[in-house]
């Protein structure tokens, strides 16, 4: 009996790890497309449902109508809590097209402090709640992205889920005393302080990552003392996980003048395993210096 429930704990982790990925690989497809529909037309509520679509394909609240803004009352609180214990009801369905309507115009408008303004944006879309499920994703999602359309940022690459996350407490407190009292002051400083902190977190990892990238070209150069030292270093940050295929297909170095520098490489700890080859199926491998980095 214990065994049959360590195997089903095992399973149940394993399921979680896979839904954690697959999250992950939606966040990013999503902010992509995203990134290209907004350098072709303007922000639009078009443009959020498709996100969301995206965002929720195979993951938790998939089963919840992925695309739609809501036609049924939601609220937040603890699974399974009812409306009447709920921690925020959210606006009713029927208000739901003005409020959003108003929000569309408003992140079209152009302001003088696109971060306050990004701050404010991302408040309304959490108290408005538009989707049944998925709302704190997409409005994480949206404060990049905003960035990116008022050409703050070159890429939507700014995330303050860190943040957000290791102060949960307090966003949620603030946000709260935005729709209960309209205290915007309080949000707002908060927004600012995790946009300053994480910039400078950002800055940090800027700067680590670039050091890495020449350190990792010079010793692959005198590992291996191959011509493509350049190339590979370029590969392996454009995708530290990868398939041992990926790299010949994208940049074209022969087969067998590749294979024997990946086996190098992971000889001297630069590459790691994670899942070995198997009949037609490549190895796959990661980069863990710059995963070490990028997930600290």
């Amino acid at each position: 009996m214990r065994l049959l429930q360590h195997e089903a704990v095992m399973l149940a982790r394993e399921e979680e790890k896979k839904q954690d990925i697959q999250e992950i690989v939606n966040y990013r497809s999503t902010l992509i497309q995203a990134e290209k529909e907004l350098s072709e037309r303007p922000f639009s509520l078009v443009l959020v449902r498709q996100m969301h679509k995206e965002l929720m394909c195979s993951v938790r609240g998939a089963n919840r109508e992925p695309g739609k803004f809501r036609d049924i009352q939601n609220w937040v609180g603890k699974p399974g809590t009812p409306i009447e214990q709920a921690i925020y009801v959210p606006p009713e369905p029927h208000l739901l097209q003005t409020y959003l309507e108003d929000l569309e115009r408003y992140i079209q408008t152009d302001n003088s402090d696109v971060l306050i303004q990004s701050a404010i944006i991302h408040a309304q879309f959490e108290i408005i709640h538009p989707f049944i499920d998925g709302n704190g994703r997409i409005g994480r999602l949206l404060i990049p992205l905003f960035l990116f359309y008022k050409n703050r940022l070159k890429r939507p690459m700014f995330y303050l889920s860190e943040y957000m996350e290791s102060n949960r407490e307090e966003y949620y407190t603030k946000l709260s005393n935005v729709s209960s009292s309209k205290d915007w002051n309080s949000w707002i400083e908060f927004f600012l302080q995790a946009v300053k902190i994480h910039g400078k977190k950002n800055a940090e990892r800027v700067e680590l990552i670039l050091d890495l990238y020449q350190d990792i070209r010079r010793r692959i150069r005198e590992l291996t003392r191959t011509q493509y030292a350049a190339e590979i270093a370029d590969e392996l940050f454009n995708k530290p996980i990868f398939r041992s295929s990926d790299i010949q297909k994208r940049t074209h170095i022969p087969k067998q003048t590749l294979m024997p520098i990946i086996k190098q490489m992971t000889k001297e700890g630069i590459l790691v395993t994670i899942k070995q080859a198997k009949g037609r199926n490549p190895a796959v491998m990661k980069f863990p210096e710059l995963l070490a980095i990028t997930e600290n």
